[in-house]
């Protein structure tokens, strides 16, 4: 009986995962090199790469003199360096001049330099600059200025009698506000200095308290003028929905005619109809109704006055109040005087707070925000990163202080509107009789 025939197969491998297989794939002669040449580094006096550096390299400071002998054979040195190299033993004199050592002689005493320039010559470079008389005081101790804009006079020409029925210039006067006090933008009642003091809270490297007491503050502020923005923008929103809803509405007006259009077309239209014509007459008023309408008027007259009496009285209490705030302030003050000098406290006033009434429409720049993140505060001068703008501050503080207006000047300021007419008299004819 014949083997049934079979498919030819592949030749099968045996696998090579076993520990038999891995033993005899596996070259370790690598392995083998380095633990043989780590005996050998042992028994010469230990392993390389474990000994210290100093037990490795040496320092050299001296140099071989076999090498300095080679090169000097083909550079020759310089010669300020043989001069220099040349030392003799005999010492060097002393050529500084000793004090109180002198040949019997005695000579006038000079007078020193000063910046190199000697005295005779620094009189002759005052006379040039200042004129023939010399002026040892340049520097005046008064108040009063050399030059006063104010107080300057006009040229006084000879005025040609031509010109006599123009008017003579006029002196330059100063405005009275010179002489007044600036007017802060603050609200509070003290002066803002010229370089405020700057918040604890505000350092680079803070105590905690200050540091949280600004932030909560700060947050607080930037919390009301969120919620306005958003008030402000739901009243918006409200008033462009009914500006919508408005334009959205059908205009009853548009099929009304008036009364021109409708005796064109030949007919009268119903809207003049029996509405008009049912309107009730105005009808005179009996004695009763005239006398209810004068008591409903006396009474509305007397409200009126009534209010204007309590004003007043709101206004006498405020002038009282005012008056005993300030006797108050005298008595602080009084108190705080110790042996005749008084100790003067000012109060802090904020200058972000600004007074209602200003100067103009423009406005006031905002002071940029002092404040530092938790993640920003840095344990490092070097970690700093620069802030602010010195010029900008300054500049603010001016405003504030009302020596600048905020307004801005007017660059072109508007002129005057003419008419040109022409005249028509040319025209006129008249006849002659």
């Amino acid at each position: 009986m014949e083997k049934p025939t079979e498919e030819p197969q592949q030749y099968k491998q045996p696998s090579r995962k076993g520990k038999k297989a891995w033993r005899k794939h596996v070259d370790v002669s690598d392995v083998q090199a380095g633990l043989e040449q780590a005996r050998d580094e042992v028994i010469k006096g230990g392993i390389i790469a474990e000994k210290p550096s100093t037990d490795l390299f040496t320092f050299d400071t001296k140099g071989s003199e076999v090498i300095q002998r080679s090169y000097n054979k083909t550079h020759k040195p310089l010669k300020a360096d043989q001069i220099l190299t040349q030392r003799s033993a005999v010492p060097a004199i002393d050529s500084h001049k000793r004090p109180g050592i002198t040949d019997g002689i005695i000579e006038p005493r000079k007078k020193r330099k000063t910046n190199g320039v000697s005295p005779r010559e620094y009189e002759r470079l005052r006379e040039v600059a200042y004129g023939s008389q010399t002026i040892k005081d340049v520097i005046k101790t008064d108040d009063a200025p050399d030059y006063d804009p104010w107080d300057a006079k006009p040229d006084e020409e000879e005025q040609d009698p031509k010109f006599s029925y123009l008017e003579k210039a006029k002196p330059i006067r100063a405005p009275p506000t010179i002489k007044e006090a600036p007017i802060s933008l603050a609200a509070g009642r003290g002066e803002v200095p010229a370089v405020p003091s700057p918040k604890p809270g505000t350092s680079y490297n803070p105590v905690f308290e200050d540091w949280e007491a600004l932030l909560i503050t700060e947050g607080q502020k930037e919390v009301e003028a969120e919620k306005k923005s958003i008030y402000e923008a739901a009243l918006e929103q409200e008033r462009l929905a009914r500006i919508a809803a408005a334009q959205n509405e059908p205009d009853y007006d548009n099929g009304a005619q008036t009364e021109e259009e409708s005796a064109w077309e030949g007919f009268e239209s119903d809207y003049e109809g029996a509405e008009w014509l049912k309107k009730k007459r105005s009808e005179r008023k009996t004695p009763a109704e005239r006398n209810k309408i004068n008591r409903r008027k006396e009474a509305e007259r007397r409200e009126k006055w009534e209010k204007k009496e309590r004003e007043k009285e709101k206004q006498e209490r405020r002038v009282g109040e005012i008056v005993k705030m300030a006797k108050e302030e005298a008595k602080r003050r009084e108190l705080m005087t110790i042996g005749g000098e008084t100790a003067e406290v000012q109060e802090e006033v904020d200058d972000r707070v600004l007074r209602r009434r200003k100067f103009g429409k423009d406005v006031l720049p905002e002071p940029p925000l002092e404040l530092v993140l938790p993640d920003e505060l840095q344990d490092s001068l070097r970690l700093l990163k620069p802030e602010g703008n010195l010029l900008k501050d300054r500049f603010r503080n001016i405003l504030v202080r009302g020596k600048m207006e905020t307004r801005k000047p007017i660059q072109q300021p508007k002129k005057k509107r003419r008419t040109y007419t022409e005249k028509w008299t040319f025209k006129d004819m008249v006849v002659p009789m």
